[in-house]
């Protein structure tokens, strides 16, 4: 999409009445669930220590913030980006397996890895884990 279009369709979206609950209330399950506080999520997304304080009391994040918490959270961006008020954005368009169908213990062993924040980690976990299994048993 041109710049010229981006532009336009940034511009459109403002104009709408953003309704802060949505993202606020998904912001505040996180950091629950990652037990942090609004100056840990900040500073752990890569934004200023006030950041998640601003989103909290109402302001709309622009999208760079959005995808840096969802990075943060391991969430897909366009979820907080849609919880903004913005429109999603396409290269964050992610095809997701399902679970149907796998043994729950396969299941509970990639949830825990999906909780794993750091990407990069959670990619290093995952090898080792597949690196093990072709070891062991040949797959």
């Amino acid at each position: 999409m041109p710049a010229s279009e981006i532009a336009k369709v940034k511009r459109k979206a403002r104009e709408k009445p953003f309704d802060p609950e949505p993202l606020v209330a998904r912001l505040r399950e996180l950091m629950k669930s990652f037990n942090e506080s609004y100056r840990e999520s900040s500073l752990r997304s890569g934004l200023d220590e006030q950041a998640v304080r601003r989103i909290l009391s109402g302001q709309r994040p622009n999208i760079t913030s959005c995808v840096l918490m969802a990075n943060h959270f391991g969430i897909d961006p366009n979820e907080f980006i849609t919880l903004a008020g913005w429109p999603e954005i396409e290269v964050f368009k992610v095809k997701m397996v399902s679970a149907d169908g796998l043994p729950p213990e396969a299941v509970e062993v990639a949830l825990d890895i999906a909780k794993i924040a750091d990407a990069g980690l959670r990619r290093q976990v995952a090898d080792a884990i597949k690196l093990l299994l072709s070891k062991h048993f040949d797959l």
